[in-house]
């Protein structure tokens, strides 16, 4: 299984959605605090990023930049322009912008931007170590699936045809992917060693054991079978994974069947039975006792709660 993709998929909830817009300076667009992760290209001419804690980001054609904690942030055409508001909700429809404040007879900024929305209550670390702002400035020859799925995006966004509600969604979902590799890959191969997830990932004994679990997450794994998968031995393993996933393999693996748990009982009307099967617990007594004491309610319960809108998750 690709770890990373599960992970973005564990997290996800709901339709993603975006706008292409042209903006004409001045300009200035701040937007709130909100549940969703936040993209933003710049097709053509300039523009700034404000973080909500951070210095700005001057943007040029072809720049990504992803905001996966959904802090607020501003885009503007200068730094000291006045902002207008605007708030982003879960729903299909990417928000009407504030109208146009420039001259049109100026060239315009054009804008690529979207949003995510995701369950942050069980937020896996892939996407909770990225800092504030990620950014990828355009580079001839870097991230050229990234530059392709943009370039489809846009083009679907600015002459909507027949079937373009389905294939944009699926860009944005592809986008996202090409976006965090991109990121990761930077890491991986930039200056200093890659820490974290980076490291975890690029790791082939650790990154093996993630497979592992991820691909079959009812299996009943041992730190010994995990470490065999990739090559090391017990105690070498064990060591290596939890200094850089952070916490031991089985501890991992616990964690990880739980938020698939939660996923299958959001997402799938099948019996407890069946997501105790998959989630690797011989009976349905035992996993509803660690589902409770994992989220607190059982999973009976959950299912309820999600179906009326009133479930929480820790």
């Amino acid at each position: 299984m690709d770890v990373l993709s599960d992970a973005i998929a564990a997290m996800r909830t709901g339709r993603p959605h975006s706008a292409r817009q042209d903006k004409y300076a001045p300009w200035g667009i701040r937007f709130e605090a909100s549940a969703g992760a936040g993209f933003h290209v710049v097709l053509q001419g300039s523009a700034w990023l404000i973080p909500s804690d951070g210095d700005p980001v001057a943007l040029g054609p072809g720049d990504v930049v992803f905001l996966a904690h959904g802090r607020g942030h501003a885009l503007a055409s200068a730094v000291d322009v006045p902002l207008e508001e605007v708030r982003l909700d879960p729903g299909t429809v990417w928000p009407e912008l504030p109208p146009v404040q420039g001259s049109s007879k100026a060239t315009p900024t054009v804008l690529l931007c979207g949003a995510y929305w995701l369950d942050r209550a069980r937020a896996h670390p892939l996407l909770t170590e990225l800092p504030e702002v990620v950014h990828l400035p355009a580079r001839v020859g870097a991230h050229r699936s990234l530059r392709a799925a943009v370039e489809l995006l846009g083009v679907e966004l600015e002459e909507p045809q027949p079937g373009s509600d389905t294939i944009v969604t699926s860009l944005l979902d592809t986008l996202l992917l090409y976006i965090l590799r991109a990121w990761w890959q930077r890491e991986r191969h930039g200056q200093g060693h890659p820490t974290g997830w980076s490291a975890a990932l690029a790791d082939p004994g650790v990154a093996a054991a993630l497979r592992a679990i991820h691909g079959d997450p009812s299996h009943p794994w041992t730190v010994e079978e995990l470490g065999t998968r990739g090559g090391l031995s017990r105690a070498a393993f064990a060591r290596r994974f939890a200094t850089l996933v952070g916490e031991p393999p089985l501890t991992y693996l616990t964690w990880w069947r739980m938020t698939t748990a939660g996923r299958l009982l959001r997402a799938e009307d099948m019996p407890l039975r069946l997501i105790a099967q998959r989630t690797g617990y011989t009976s349905e007594f035992a996993f509803a006792k660690a589902f409770k004491r994992e989220y607190g309610v059982a999973p009976g319960q959950y299912r309820k709660g999600i179906s009326q809108g009133t479930t929480h998750t820790p």
